[in-house]
């Protein structure tokens, strides 16, 4: 049904990982009868509307969808085009505002675990039911995957559940933990502790090729994947119910004007709308302000953490598929949490990492810095010596859990997956759970379209799911490190080996992450090494093996609430904390022609990490989508 048309080489560098990946339009597997491509009908008989919904993109990173034939539309009496869609249902477009407007059952935001176990579920109660009910899944990143970054040691619970057969369907998960190290690091020495970690049954995964494999599970139960379309606005009907999302318009200037390029963003309308941006997601961030839903179950505040990655291969001889290692300590300082990780994945692959939680209080501090320290441990440069760098990527995380999980149903919708918040800290694990919340959203949903019932199913299913013991569980692990390193590991402790999670009260989280950022007066600056080039890389190499492209002739997708704060507030007060909580270098100060130093924002370089939209101490950053397609291009995160 669908070819893989991706090319891998162990052997080749990935910096050409985006030649390597480019679709084969000119193929002519699963085309038409003719052997034309898909794009070849959509550029010939309809080219702005095939371009503006994506049917020339390829689906799902390389594999190629069924062709639609666009010879036989017809427009009905009320002027809308009637187009058979790539599964056979009938789609209705109409104008508004030269806007087009596509009409589904479910919008999903997001091809993430959360997006498409939704998606994947919904389809499969419609085939269990004989209900015929379509489903659209839109992605900013130019394939399914190409944002998706994690550690990761994936528990297959969810999908277990979603996809039994998983293991007979050449899923990419065929790395089961071999080992398992917990190891508390000093600047020489490492100090095994006993492993909190209960890993059996787990796997060594790449979640970028996950998500690939699981939109193919999707689009084959005939879920229509759009990739490289940016979700820009909440649609609301009179009633201020939400009706669907906009997608953003593509190919306006730096200056706001329009390019000969341009194609107005598409209104997708559903009659459910599925938020799964993953963290900090712009679009739910909205609707939880607009909605007040962290208020009406009064959850706290949402707390981060900035994880910082990369995918090296190793000397064969060093390398141990399966091998999981997990640390605390060093390079972070006691009243920092944090810590590293280093999967050993196949192929001679191995995922290294470095999480900092975004609650630190010195503004010299520099995550990407940290990490480059990190490498260089004894116990470490020994394993990474003679290898080299595939790919580099970076992404916030959630870890205020439990306390911090919001009302997640909103009129029209709901918020699934991380951009609620479902990550188990102490697991350190969050993909099983988003994955579940998808699939309890998607039976709610479905519900709501073919039973009559409403949304807050949803709310319902998952207080009674496995999801909200778990976090019950382990809701006290990470507030506990409010009080630094060694009277965290002393509560937490007590928490896993004598309470079991089952204590009797529930600790609070600190002040919001922007707020624990002290003056720079309280603090001295940090000196860092520069990079070796072997094991440490300056910003501008590690961007590159990011994949990490925008086009440079776009509005700035980073924007500054109040202009003049950067120069009033956080230069002078907090020692400019943005040109090194960013992984990625998008802020810097330079100096204007008075000799004044003013903030540069380099939005071409944005890994979309939303560490800005977190940290920033007055809260002065705000991060929009850019135009769809743009980002980083992972493959193997």
């Amino acid at each position: 049904m669908h070819r893989f048309l991706s090319i891998s080489s162990k052997s080749t560098s990935l910096k050409n990982q985006k030649q390597l990946h480019l679709p084969l339009v000119s193929s002519v597997s699963s085309a038409t009868p003719k052997g034309q491509s898909c794009s070849h009908y959509f550029n010939q008989k309809s080219p702005s509307l095939g371009s503006r919904l994506g049917f020339d993109r390829v689906f799902s990173s390389g594999y190629f969808p069924n062709c639609v034939n666009l010879r036989g539309h017809e427009r009905n009496g009320n002027g809308f085009l009637r187009l058979k869609g790539l599964v056979g249902e009938i789609r209705n477009y109409s104008s508004e505002t030269d806007r087009e407007s596509i009409d589904y059952d479910v919008v999903i935001v997001g091809a993430g675990p959360a997006g498409l176990s939704a998606a994947i579920r919904f389809k499969q109660l419609c085939r269990e039911k004989n209900a015929d009910f379509s489903v659209c899944v839109v992605e900013k990143g130019a394939e399914v995957g190409a944002h998706i970054l994690s550690g990761n040691v994936f528990e297959p619970r969810a999908l277990n559940e979603l996809l039994p057969q998983w293991k007979d369907e050449e899923a990419p998960i065929n790395v089961p933990v071999s080992s398992d190290k917990f190891w508390f690091l000093t600047k020489d020495r490492a100090i095994s502790l006993p492993s909190p970690f209960d890993n059996k049954g787990n796997y060594v995964i790449s979640l970028s090729q996950l998500v690939r494999w699981m939109g193919v599970k999707a689009e084959e139960l005939g879920v229509e994947i759009y990739p490289g379309f940016a979700a820009s606005e909440i649609l609301y009907d009179e009633d201020n119910n939400v009706v669907g999302i906009g997608t953003n318009d593509m190919g306006v200037a730096k200056d706001g004007s329009r390019k000969e390029n341009f194609q107005r963003g598409v209104a997708l309308k559903g009659r459910i709308t599925l938020l799964a941006e993953g963290c900090r997601g712009s679009l739910s961030q909205k609707i939880m302000k607009e909605y007040k839903l962290r208020e009406k179950v009064q959850a706290q505040h949402q707390t981060y953490a900035l994880g910082i990655k990369e995918v090296w291969e190793i000397d064969e001889k060093k390398h141990k598929p399966g091998a999981v290692l997990h640390t605390l300590g060093w390079p972070l300082d006691s009243k920092t949490y944090g810590g590293s990780f280093l999967y050993h994945m196949k192929d001679r692959q191995i995922s290294i990492g470095l999480v900092v939680a975004l609650n630190y209080h010195n503004p010299f501090l520099n995550p990407y810095e940290e990490f480059q320290k990190l490498k260089h441990h004894p116990s470490i440069k020994s394993l990474l010596e003679g290898g080299s760098v595939l790919q580099y990527g970076a992404r916030t995380l959630n870890e205020g859990g439990f306390q911090s999980v919001p009302y997640p149903v909103f009129p029209g919708g709901a918020i699934i997956g991380c951009s609620a918040g479902f990550l188990n800290v102490p697991k350190i694990k969050g993909s099983h759970t988003a994955m579940k919340s998808g699939m309890l959203a998607a039976e709610a949903t479905f519900g709501v379209l073919h039973g009559g019932s409403n949304m807050e199913a949803y709310w319902d299913a998952l207080r009674s799911s496995w999801v909200w013991e778990e976090l019950h569980r382990a809701r006290n692990y990470r507030p506990a490190f409010e009080y630094g390193l060694f009277p965290g590991l002393a509560l937490s402790a007590l928490e896993h080996y004598v309470l079991k999670g089952k204590s009797p009260f529930t600790f609070k989280h600190g002040k919001p992450d922007h707020e624990a950022t002290n003056v720079a007066k309280l603090h001295s600056s940090i000196q860092y090494p520069k990079p070796d080039g072997v094991l440490s890389f300056d910003v501008p190499t590690s961007l590159h093996r990011s994949n990490t492209n925008h086009n440079h002739d776009q509005p700035a997708h980073l924007r500054l609430r109040d202009p003049d704060i950067p120069e009033t507030v956080n230069l002078p007060e907090h020692a400019g904390p943005e040109s090194r909580y960013c992984p990625a270098r998008v802020y810097e100060y330079v100096p204007d022609e008075k000799n004044q130093l003013k903030l540069q924002i380099n939005a071409q370089n944005c890994l979309h990490c939303k560490a800005c939209d977190i940290k920033d101490p007055k809260q002065n950053i705000e991060w929009t989508v850019p135009e769809g397609g743009g980002g980083p291009g992972y493959s193997v995160m």
